[in-house]
């Protein structure tokens, strides 16, 4: 079957179960930005799409993700619910725990928005590694996706995947035929930043990391372009709660660790650790060092494959 019979068949299907007021989480990513393309084909203005603003997402991420929508010609409501979130994952510090309390805050948060626009229907960009790995039956659990394993059972809003069935290769070339401008990004996890700072979840943590992961993203798309390696399928940084001791010009001092990791995959159920030249890495270490200097001191990398390690460390 080709991607446009998938592309109909999946529309025809969310007009079968919709038939009323539906809202949808669209992070910006490639699933969620699927599912709100199909579902806004499907059933139009009953969509009522919403941006959470976690304050857990990456540089600039606001801007281009509502930038995105319009250009599409969806409406696009963003909601700063920062504050909130981080004021939940005070003190949470165990990775599951961390899913769960994303999953709830988000379940919340769209609970609010049900209030105000009536809606029935909650519409995610779940696909078949999230629910896989999630665990269930006799499925051990990899990692509870926020938008699956995550998720409170008393939610009062009925839940539609359209792209359950899909891995991450089949929803890209999906997204390519919709002519979503998000088809070439790199997969981002559902909780944001919040899996890639382990340990707590600080404002200044996360900023710390933000910055890591921009500096990653930017170094190793240039690198690509130049010719001197091919550009991996995920690439990010993580912030590790090991701190050692450096130096910063004449003073010793403890900062803590930023972990870079890149990988090649097709569909994220394997990967394989991707070979950046050793002149690109020592680019990326030296500018974290210097962008993040008395916080981070020393930058290592990743070259652990899927599995026995996941792609990202939480």
């Amino acid at each position: 079957m080709n991607t446009q019979m998938l592309i109909d068949e999946a529309i025809e299907s969310l007009q079968s179960q919709i038939d009323g007021t539906a809202i949808i989480a669209c992070s910006g990513g490639i699933d969620s930005s699927v599912a709100a393309v199909l579902a806004h084909r499907a059933v139009g203005s009953l969509l009522h799409c919403v941006y959470v603003d976690t304050g857990l997402m990456r540089k600039n991420e606001t801007e281009e993700v509502s930038e995105m929508f319009s250009e599409m010609g969806i409406k696009l409501k963003v909601v700063d619910a920062s504050e909130r979130f981080f004021s939940n994952l005070e003190g949470v510090t165990d990775p599951e725990h961390k899913r769960k309390v994303i999953g709830e805050q988000f379940i919340r948060v769209f609970e609010e928005e049900q209030s105000s626009c009536g809606a029935k229907y909650l519409v995610q960009g779940t696909i078949a590694p999230d629910w896989i790995e999630s665990g269930g039956g006799e499925r051990d659990v990899i990692k509870s996706h926020h938008n699956v394993g995550g998720l409170p059972e008393d939610v009062d809003l009925e839940i539609v995947e359209p792209l359950h069935e899909f891995y991450k290769d089949e929803v890209r070339e999906m997204a390519r035929e919709l002519g979503i401008k998000s088809s070439e990004r790199q997969p981002f996890p559902g909780p944001g930043l919040a899996v890639r700072v382990l340990g707590d979840l600080t404002p200044e943590r996360v900023e710390a990391c933000r910055e890591a992961c921009h500096i990653v993203e930017t170094r190793l798309k240039e690198a690509a372009e130049g010719g001197k390696c091919d550009l991996p399928w995920q690439y990010f940084a993580a912030l590790l709660p090991v701190r050692s001791v450096g130096v910063h010009g004449d003073a010793r001092v403890h900062g803590e660790t930023v972990v870079v990791r890149a990988v090649t995959s097709m569909d994220g159920m394997s990967a394989r650790y991707s070979p950046i030249p050793h002149e690109v890495l020592s680019t990326i270490s030296t500018e974290i060092t210097n962008a993040l200097k008395g916080n981070v001191n020393r930058v290592v990398y990743d070259i652990t494959h899927k599995p026995p390690g996941t792609i990202e460390w939480e």
